[in-house]
């Protein structure tokens, strides 16, 4: 055999070879426990939601995927950490709006490109936001609250879980809608932030229903509207902030996305196991009892859910004139 064709057959049969090894290792996949990244701090809505669909992804898929809380800038360390990881599919992001098409649009240091550094999954689960005041402020109706809030412009204020976050541009929409003159007050994180208000260092946030239902059931806190187009059956008395008068809709969504370059096989196969413990009574039903929905859409579904997200909120911001830096 001639030198060159030596060659060609050496690296064809080392490509063959490669490609045969590759195959082998999606095949096993996973061999070892998954982390899945929650860019929010414990106890927060992200982060409820999260382990309970890693615990049902940990069963259908037979290997333990462990919840990593990583907190700080609206999401962006979080985010960053999978968007850099390793492509294998062992580090995932349970990411949400903030993170992935707000905060981009907040902050020209985003350290990565939403629409271009990671592979969609599946959307998992979405939840409306709550109004809440504490119980202290005196309003017990949102057309209350705006009436309050306009005898005492610069006065009331609303927590967050941090500049750029779901419940910050909730909160925007509101003052926008509403034509209130409110101060935002960010924390580290949607726990903190309602953990202020209990205490009621602020007057009021948007939050998603899952951790504030305990404290709305004791009367530690009060909810004044849900924000998503229908009514929660879990508050099926709590009327809609569109029922309330005001034009928008806030409902968190959330979802699992890899590394851009992780293999078409590997996100198959987590796909289908997701969107299978979605599906099971322990899952669906958990969530359901806290006031979220299971859903499981195929990658490409959930790919251009985010792209649409993605040109609204910059429609949004761009309005409010909203500018943050997360430096």
């Amino acid at each position: 055999m001639k030198a060159g064709l030596k060659s060609v057959a050496a690296t064809l049969l080392v490509t063959a070879f490669s490609g045969s090894a590759g195959a082998q290792d999606v095949a096993r996949f996973p061999d070892r426990p998954i982390r899945m990244i929650a860019p929010s701090s414990a106890g927060g809505p992200v982060d409820v939601i999260a382990r309970a669909v890693s615990q049902g992804l940990s069963d259908t898929l037979g290997q333990q995927v462990v919840v990593d809380n990583r907190a700080g800038a609206a999401g962006l360390i979080g985010a960053e950490t999978v968007a850099s990881a390793t492509p294998d599919g062992y580090t995932l992001l349970f990411g949400f709006s903030g993170p992935l098409v707000i905060v981009p649009h907040l902050s020209g240091k985003t350290p990565y490109n939403t629409l271009r550094d990671f592979a969609p999954v599946t959307l998992a689960a979405q939840a409306p936001y709550v109004l809440l005041v504490h119980p202290s402020v005196p309003a017990n109706s949102v057309k209350e609250l705006i009436a309050l809030a306009k005898s005492r412009p610069g006065k009331l204020n609303f927590a967050s879980g941090g500049n750029g976050t779901g419940i910050h541009l909730a909160g925007e929409l509101f003052k926008l809608s509403a034509g209130v003159d409110i101060v935002h007050v960010p924390y580290k994180g949607a726990a903190p932030g309602q953990t202020a208000l209990l205490a009621h260092e602020v007057d009021m946030m948007f939050n998603g229903l899952p951790p504030a239902l305990p404290h709305i059931k004791a009367g530690r806190l009060r909810a004044l509207a849900v924000g998503g187009d229908k009514r929660t059956p879990l508050l099926p008395d709590m009327p809609t902030v569109a029922e309330s008068g005001l034009d928008f809709n806030t409902t968190g969504w959330y979802g699992i996305v890899a590394p851009r370059a992780t293999p078409r096989a590997v996100i198959a196969k987590l796909h289908t196991a997701t969107v299978k413990a979605l599906a099971t009574p322990a899952v669906k039903d958990g969530l359901t009892r806290q006031g979220v929905e299971a859903v499981g859409s195929s990658p490409e579904a959930f790919a251009k859910l985010i792209r649409d997200e993605w040109v609204k909120w910059e429609k949004v911001i761009k309005a409010a004139g909203l500018k943050v830096n997360n430096s």
